[in-house]
C-alpha cells in the first residue's frame, strides 16, 4: 500500500511517500520520499512561531513539496491515482490557519485523484515514527521491540504526554503537562540564556561543554546532582503520585538564578547542562513509574525533543538497570521533528482498517485530542 503524507500543524510544510510492508505478522513502513519545508531561519528573529507568517509559507510551499514527494519517490504526477492508495493529513492539535492549509491540499488531491483519505492527530503521528523502517526489510530490533502493551513518552515543544498503547489506534494519555511542555521550557530556558530559537538544540549543544559531576542520571533523593554546590535546580513533581509533568516551575528557577548570579553568562554551559538534566530527571522518572505500574513491554520516545542525544542515552541506560526485560525503541533522528513520513505510517495503519473519511467531512481542530478510534 502506497500512501501520501501531508504535515502542516505548525511551521514545517511537509510531505512524503511510503510504502506499507508485512515482515512476519507485523506491519511496518518504508519511506520512498520524505521533504520538509523548514520555516526556522524565517522565525527565528521573532524567537518563535508567528501563526500567520508560518501560514503564509504553507500556501507558498505545499505544491512544491508535494510535487518533490512524489518526484523523489518515483511517482510521476499524472499516474498519482494509480499508484498512490491513500492520503494521510494532519488534522490536529496545532494552529489552526497551518493545519488548513495542509487539509484542505489533502481534501483537493483526494477528490480530484479520486484517492480515499485519513485524518492523522499529529501526536498519533509522532507515535508512529517509531513503525518506520530505515531497513527494508524492517530489522529485527524493530520486529522485536514493537510489542504491545507500549508506554510512549511524547516530548516536543506543544506537548509533553505518557501515553498507553494496548494496539494499533489504541490509547489512553496516563499523563501530561499541566503547564509548559518540556520543549517549550527548553525555548524559554534558552530566550532568559540569550541563545536563540529554537531553545532544544542550543541548550543541548551548550550543555555538552559541561561536564556535570557524577552525572548519568546519580541524583541523590532529594534529587540534587550530587558535588554540584553553585546551581541546584528543582524536579517539578517529580515525587508526585501520579504520572502528570510541570515545566514552568523549572523555568521560574532558572530566571530566579540567574538574577542572583552577575556572572551567569560566563558559565552557560553549566546553566545549560543542569536545565537540561533536571528536565531528564523528571522525563525517565516518570516514564519509568508509569512503565513498571501498567507491565508495558515497550517503551517508545518520539516528539522533537526525542532527538537530544542525553535524554535518549539516559532513559536506555535506567530501561536496561531497572526494568531489563522492557524493550526501548526510539526513531531515527530524522523522524523525531515535525514530518510527514510519521504522518504516512500514521495513515497507513488506519488505512489498513479501512478507517477513512469522506473529504466533504473532513476539518480541522487545533485542539484535538488522542483518543482511541479503534
Amino acid at each position: 500500500m502506497i500512501v501520501l503524507g501531508i504535515e502542516t500543524s505548525c511551521d514545517e510544510t511537509a510531505a512524503a511517500i511510503v510504502e506499507g510492508k508485512k515482515a512476519g505478522t507485523q506491519n511496518f513502513v518504508s519511506v520512498r520520499s520524505n521533504v520538509v519545508s523548514s520555516q526556522i531561519e524565517i522565525h527565528k528573529k521573532y524567537g518563535g512561531v508567528v501563526p500567520e507568517v508560518a501560514a503564509r509559507e504553507h500556501i507558498l510551499n505545499i505544491l512544491p513539496v508535494v510535487d518533490e514527494a512524489l518526484a523523489k519517490a518515483g511517482i510521476e504526477r499524472g499516474r498519482a491515482a494509480k499508484e498512490i492508495d491513500a492520503i494521510a493529513v494532519t488534522v490536529g492539535p496545532g494552529l489552526i490557519t497551518s493545519l488548513i492549509v495542509g487539509v484542505e491540499t489533502a481534501k483537493t488531491l483526494s477528490y480530484v485523484w479520486g484517492i480515499p483519505l485519513v485524518a492523522v492527530n499529529h501526536i498519533e503521528g509522532h507515535i508512529y515514527a517509531n513503525f518506520v523502517s530505515v531497513n527494508s526489510p524492517p530489522s529485527p530490533r524493530l520486529r522485536r521491540a514493537s510489542k504491545f502493551p507500549i508506554l510512549i513518552l511524547t516530548v516536543s515543544g506543544g506537548h509533553t504526554m505518557l501515553v498507553l498503547m494496548s494496539g494499533h489506534g489504541k490509547y489512553k494519555v496516563i499523563g501530561e503537562t499541566r503547564d509548559d511542555a518540556a520543549g517549550e521550557a527548553f525555548d524559554k530556558a534558552a530566550k532568559l540564556l540569550s541563545l536563540g530559537y529554537p531553545g532544544g538544540p542550543a541548550i543541548a549543544a551548550e550543555a555538552a561543554k559541561f561536564q556535570i559531576p557524577n552525572s548519568k542520571f546519580q541524583i541523590n533523593s532529594k534529587f540534587k546532582i550530587q558535588n554540584s554546590k553553585n546551581i541546584i535546580l528543582p524536579r517539578p513533581m517529580i515525587n508526585s503520585d501520579d504520572y502528570d509533568f510541570s515545566f514552568s516551575g523549572l523555568k521560574t528557577a532558572l530566571l530566579y538564578k540567574l538574577k542572583k548570579d552577575k556572572m551567569w553568562k560566563r558559565r552557560i554551559p553549566e546553566y545549560c547542562a543542569q536545565f537540561q538534566q533536571a528536565a531528564i530527571d523528571v522525563l525517565i522518572a516518570k516514564t519509568l513509574k508509569a512503565a513498571g505500574n501498567y507491565k508495558v513491554k515497550t517503551i517508545m520516545l518520539t516528539g522533537g525533543v526525542a532527538a537530544n542525544k542525553e535524554l535518549r542515552g539516559q532513559m536506555e541506560e535506567m530501561i536496561k538497570t531497572r526494568l531489563p526485560k522492557t524493550k526501548y525503541l526510539i526513531p531515527n533522528i530524522q523522524y523525531t521533528t515535525d514530518n510527514a513520513a510519521m504522518v504516512a505510517t500514521a495513515g497507513y495503519f488506519r488505512a489498513l482498517k479501512k478507517d477513512f473519511i469522506p473529504w466533504p467531512k473532513i476539518k480541522v481542530d487545533p485542539n484535538l485530542e488522542l483518543s482511541a478510534r479503534g
